[in-house]
C-alpha cells in the first residue's frame, strides 16, 4: 500500500487510492477510457535535438556559455520579442539548480507575472500535488520553468499561449537552463511546452504524444497535460497520473 501522505495527494488530484502489492512488480499505468486517447507503448522513443539559434540573434551564442547569475541577468531586461512590452516582470524559474526533475510549462499567467514565480495560484497548487504524489516537493530535487519568461496576453489582456516566434526567441534561455540543471527527466506540461521542445507541428494533439518516452538533448522527456487544463477537465487526471508513473519508471530505469 502506498504511503498515507502520497495517498492524500492522489486524492487531492481526484484520482483516489492506489494499491500495490509488495510481492509483485509494479503494475503498468492504468488503462485509458477513451481508445482515441490511448498512448503508444512506453518503449517507443523519439529523439529531438535542441532548436537551432535564430538567425540574426548573435546574443544567443553568448547565452549558451552563461552561468546562472549571468543567465538571470540576461533574462530580466530581455526585449527579444514583443512580450516585453506588456509584462510586469520576467519569470525566470524556480527550484533546485541540480534537480533530477524538470517541469516545463508554457508561460506565466497573471499571478505569475505579478509575483515573478512560475505556477502559483490554483494551477500551481495542483502541480504541487502532482509532484507530492510522486514523492517530490517544489524546490527539492525539482525545478520549474516555462517556454517563455514573459506573460503572453491577447488584446483584452487575457492569458494566451505564446506564439511560435515568441517561443523561439525565448528558447535559448530554457536550453541553457536545461544544460545547467542536467535533469534526469523532463516533464512537458501541456501542448505548448511539448510542441516547442519537440519541434512538432502545431496541430499535433497532446494525446498523440503521451505514453511515449521522447528525448530532448539526450534526456528523457515525458508529455502530460497542463495543470490548468486538468482543473478544467478533471476527468483526465487519471491519464496525467499514468504519465507521471511513466516518468517515474523512466527515471528508475535510468538509475539517476
Amino acid at each position: 500500500m502506498i504511503e498515507r501522505r502520497q495517498a492524500a495527494f492522489l486524492q487531492e488530484m481526484g484520482i483516489g487510492p492506489v494499491w500495490r502489492r509488495r510481492d509483485v512488480a509494479p503494475a503498468a499505468p492504468p488503462a485509458f477510457d477513451d481508445a482515441e486517447e490511448a498512448p503508444a507503448p512506453a518503449s517507443s522513443i523519439s529523439e529531438i535535438a535542441p532548436a537551432a539559434p535564430l538567425a540574426g540573434e548573435p546574443a544567443h551564442a553568448d547565452v549558451a556559455s552563461m552561468d546562472w547569475e549571468q543567465l538571470k541577468a540576461a533574462v530580466a531586461p530581455c526585449t527579444k520579442c514583443g512580450l516585453c512590452n506588456t509584462r510586469t516582470q520576467t519569470v525566470f524559474g524556480v527550484g533546485d539548480q541540480q534537480a533530477r526533475w524538470l517541469f516545463v510549462g508554457e508561460g506565466p499567467g497573471r499571478s505569475e507575472d505579478a509575483q515573478g514565480l512560475p505556477f502559483v495560484g490554483p494551477a500551481g497548487k495542483l502541480l504541487d500535488n502532482m509532484m507530492a504524489a510522486m514523492g517530490l516537493k517544489r524546490g527539492v530535487d525539482t525545478y520549474i520553468a516555462n517556454i517563455v519568461k514573459c506573460r503572453p496576453t491577447d488584446a483584452n489582456r487575457r492569458d494566451r499561449p505564446p506564439a511560435p516566434e515568441e517561443a523561439n526567441a525565448c528558447m535559448p534561455y530554457l536550453q541553457r537552463q536545461i544544460e545547467l540543471i542536467d535533469p534526469a527527466v523532463i516533464i512537458a506540461l501541456g501542448k505548448t511546452a511539448a510542441l516547442s521542445l519537440l519541434q512538432l507541428d502545431p496541430a499535433t494533439p497532446v494525446s498523440k504524444l503521451r505514453g511515449t518516452v521522447h528525448r530532448y538533448a539526450q534526456r528523457p522527456l515525458v508529455v502530460t497535460y497542463h495543470p490548468a487544463y486538468l482543473l478544467r477537465t478533471p476527468g483526465d487526471k487519471r491519464k496525467a497520473w499514468a504519465d507521471l508513473c511513466l516518468a517515474m519508471q523512466t527515471r528508475d530505469a535510468a538509475g539517476k
